[in-house]
């Protein structure tokens, strides 16, 4: 071997080193790098901690939520296995769609005029009321109005613990957490006396507490329900609207609350759902 071919070979090594090295960067630094491709795919944010909407089970994905989701995917074109749920907690909706995280986000998002300074909606496709979730022998709160000295918890960056803080602050301790099942667990231990949030969420958590857990029942606001979208996108806000119009026309709407809140007496507000999905669409 000549001094040249070993001073080739050495070089050809030198090569592959770094180009492992720079492999192993772009791996820590990207999920897609290290062979998850997500090309070709659509990228959903849900939650994955609200049972009855968007729950991760056993690898799965359940919830109302995720059946509008796959509903609006396959008008847009996608299978259900071309779709990468990805976990899309309150706080970090925004910053999702603005990072392009996500392609799109169904998880129980109410439309604001503060969020869309950030993102864009879709929809609505429901409309939900803020209510009370207590323990089943619990009948000291009946609504808002008994909630005087009583502590609360809520989840952060959520619409519901706004508005505590705007209409029940001198009235109550708003405990904040990172999710429901928190919340549910401090209302289970006592902490807490009683958790607020929208209604079709607690129906979700009464009945996935086996009948420790009772939603009150009087709702003090509404909810519009928003596919979050990257702020001007109007032609894929149109599309998601004309799916959603074609999922309360054909019934899966009305299939899917129901297979959602079995077990519950939940039902949607008649005199809001279903809504009319015209959101984004200028």
């Amino acid at each position: 071997m000549t001094h040249m071919t070993v001073f080739n070979t050495r070089i050809r090594r030198i090569a592959r080193r770094a180009l492992a090295a720079l492999a192993a960067v772009a791996c820590a630094m990207s999920l897609a790098a290290c062979g998850a491709d997500e090309s070709g795919k659509i990228r959903i944010g849900i939650k994955f901690d609200q049972p009855g909407l968007g729950f991760k089970k056993s690898g799965t994905y359940v919830g109302f939520d995720v059946d509008v989701a796959k509903y609006v995917a396959k008008k847009l074109g996608y299978s259900e296995d071309e779709i990468v749920w990805k976990e899309a907690p309150s706080k970090q909706r925004e910053a999702m769609l603005q990072n392009g995280d996500v392609d799109m986000i169904l998880a129980t998002y109410s439309i604001t005029d503060e969020r869309k300074n950030a993102v864009s909606f879709a929809g609505p496709y429901f409309v939900a009321g803020q209510d009370l979730l207590v323990r089943k022998d619990d009948h000291s709160i009946n609504g808002p109005e008994d909630l005087n000295g009583k502590r609360l918890c809520s989840v952060t960056g959520s619409t519901s613990a706004a508005t505590v803080k705007e209409k029940f602050a001198s009235e109550v301790q708003l405990m904040e957490q990172p999710g429901y099942a928190e919340c549910a667990t401090a209302l289970f231990s006592g902490i807490v006396d009683a958790v607020t949030t929208d209604d079709i969420i607690l129906a979700g958590l009464a009945s996935a507490s086996r009948g420790k857990l009772r939603v009150v029942g009087q709702p003090f606001t509404q909810e519009y329900y928003g596919v979050g979208i990257k702020k001007g996108d109007t032609a894929l806000a149109k599309k998601i609207n004309a799916a959603i119009a074609e999922m309360i026309k054909d019934g899966s709407w009305e299939r899917a609350i129901a297979d959602n809140t079995e077990g519950t007496s939940y039902t949607p507000n008649a005199e809001y759902n279903p809504p009319k999905p015209t959101e984004g669409e200028k």
